[in-house]
């Protein structure tokens, strides 16, 4: 079965002018005296990446796999190894079999360094979590390993692209990251969490906020694009209706 990525393009370009819509009508709902709504919102608000959210959807539902299987915003819970369960953004369950599990971040100024450390300690325990309980029958006796995703918008600007030092007071830290600005950081971070084989497909754009709510955005890694993460998840879901569709062939 073809993956069809028909369309996604513009989809991707509205869910950036979603994102950036959203943080303006939050700050706005804090201008008018309800802070809660307005300034925390704008920083916890799951609402945000909801755009990206329907451009995965879509992807699923012209791939074959009805929307009824797909769970944006209830029953979003899968059981941990180590806590009784965790909330992901996006669940795709298909007879009882776990095929996706997905998560949209976001991170905008001005404090990138304390939530750079809690989105790469948040990924990587989600990430650790979920692969064990995958170990231990957590989510039936299928042989089918389900495809991980995450999915990371970044402000683009000068504080997040600007150089940043890094502290050894005992040992070296990596070359890599030795003057790597938040940007170069999340790349890195996104890479590795592939080539660890701790999630299948992850994403990285990057959007001004002169730009982002035109649509205008980025992507820094030619391997991190949203092209190439929606290719993947596509393959994995056409893989699997392939395999669990019944086999009409004669053999001989």
């Amino acid at each position: 079965m073809p993956i069809t990525l028909e369309g996604l393009d513009q989809l991707t370009h509205e869910a950036v002018t979603h994102y950036w819509t959203t943080l303006l009508n939050q700050g706005a709902k804090q201008r008018e005296g309800d802070p809660d709504k307005g300034g925390r919102a704008a920083v916890t608000g799951g609402k945000q990446m909801q755009g990206f959210a329907r451009v995965v959807k879509k992807l699923l539902e012209d791939n074959g796999l009805h929307g009824s299987h797909i769970y944006l915003d209830t029953k979003l819970e899968l059981p941990g190894y180590f806590r009784p369960t965790k909330n992901w953004d996006m669940l795709v369950i298909h007879k009882k079999t776990l095929l996706a599990a997905i998560e949209f971040k976001s991170q905008r100024g001005p404090s990138f360094g304390n939530n750079f450390n809690n989105r790469t300690e948040e990924a990587l325990g989600t990430a650790h979590d979920l692969w064990t309980a995958y170990r231990e029958g957590a989510f039936g006796k299928t042989s089918l390993r389900p495809w991980l995703g995450w999915v990371m918008l970044l402000e683009d600007c000068t504080k997040s692209n600007a150089p940043v030092g890094v502290a050894e007071p005992h040992f070296k830290v990596f070359p890599e990251f030795r003057g790597a600005s938040y940007a170069l950081r999340y790349e890195l971070l996104l890479r590795k969490m592939v080539l660890e084989k701790l999630y299948d497909g992850t994403a990285l754009l990057m959007a001004t906020a002169e730009g982002g709510p035109k649509g205008e955005f980025r992507e820094p890694a030619c391997d991190l694009t949203a092209k190439r993460f929606l290719a993947s998840l596509g393959g994995h879901i056409a893989a699997y209706l392939a395999n669990d569709a019944p086999d009409h062939a004669t053999h001989a």
